[in-house]
């Protein structure tokens, strides 16, 4: 069944930016901010990071551009595997907030399977792009590391306890790169229950988003302040887009890791209607996604151990279980 969410309000929200300069310098101060926007929204903004720098976020833009153009018989030839967060879906994940597919496409990349069929063959991306595309992610989980170790320290845990927890080399990773392409959609006026990406919160602990400036439609309504699944019937905030910035969700993983102190963020991609931008539109997101058989419990133990694993495909199971309500 369709659900509508058109009847949510748009409120501003100030979202909170906060500057990666000098960071070894300014730890402390830093870690305040991130853990205060993590605690009260579930979101924020990371500007003037060293890496991965504009002109690094800038060509992994053009290589996804790349990919996406080619025809969908050589995509396809790297097919999606729902459960391990690899290979390409166009306009098949159907999230349980609208009941139908989202309009894009994405392919879903992992460190550790760089060599194996679940990316893209040499055909469809040169082994240049390919190797670009694994210094970026590895300058992302580094940068990530170093947020997450700050959410580790701010629970009681050792600084290295989420550095420990996401691995990426190792079999059971579960880190993703995901690149996503919105498709060009001008002169079409889609019913008011199709959405770019209906909303959700993610399943990760921690999102790092980049956007390019002028390819607007997400939008963001915090978890302490939605009142129903999915946010339906309240209130929304845009999210404006500027290359080189990085846009951090407190994801659900992290959410039960923390006992609840910090919310996931719900999250949307509008659909733009026939008089708006309605041109095709590219996001990077990195999912920081504890291995497998990493142990997920808080420090108060409000919710009973369970390994990564099991946390994603219970997660999995209750999006299933929903959407066939």
């Amino acid at each position: 069944m369709a659900i509508s969410e058109a009847q949510n309000s748009i409120k501003p929200r100030s979202i909170q930016k906060i500057s990666l300069h000098n960071f070894s310098e300014r730890r402390d101060e830093i870690a305040k901010q991130i853990i205060d926007a993590a605690e009260n929204n579930g979101f924020f903004a990371l500007v003037n990071q060293e890496s991965p720098s504009p002109e690094e976020i800038e060509e992994v833009f053009t290589i996804s551009q790349k990919f996406f153009s080619l025809p969908d018989e050589i995509k396809a030839q790297t097919p999606l595997r729902k459960t391990e967060n690899a290979g390409w879906e166009c306009r098949s994940q159907v999230r349980p907030s609208t009941g139908v597919a989202d309009q894009k496409e994405s392919i879903q990349l992992q460190y550790h399977r760089r060599h194996d069929s679940s990316w893209p063959s040499d055909e469809a991306l040169s082994p240049e792009l390919k190797e670009k595309l694994c210094t970026f992610m590895e300058k992302t989980h580094k940068l990530s590391q170093e947020v997450l170790s700050i959410f580790a320290e701010a629970l009681g845990f050792p600084k290295d306890h989420f550095a420990r927890a996401h691995q990426v080399t190792e079999d059971d990773a579960q880190s993703t790169l995901r690149l996503l392409h919105y498709q060009d959609i001008e002169g079409i006026e889609f019913p008011q229950q199709y959405w770019r990406a209906g909303a959700h919160t993610d399943f990760d602990c921690l999102t790092m988003l980049f956007q390019r400036t002028g390819e607007d439609g997400l939008e963001v309504c915090p978890g302490r302040e939605a009142h129903s699944d999915f946010a339906r019937g309240d209130s929304w905030t845009p999210v404006e887009p500027i290359t080189g910035e990085i846009v951090c969700n407190i994801g659900d993983m992290l959410m039960a890791w923390s006992d609840d102190r910090f919310k996931s963020l719900f999250h949307r991609v509008r659909c733009p209607k026939i008089g708006e931008n309605q041109k095709e539109r590219y996001s990077i997101a990195y999912f920081n996604q504890a291995n497998k058989n990493v142990v997920v419990q808080g420090p108060k133990k409000k919710y009973p151990p369970m390994t990564a694993h099991e946390y994603i495909i219970g997660a999995l199971q209750r999006n299933f279980a929903q959407l066939k309500t």
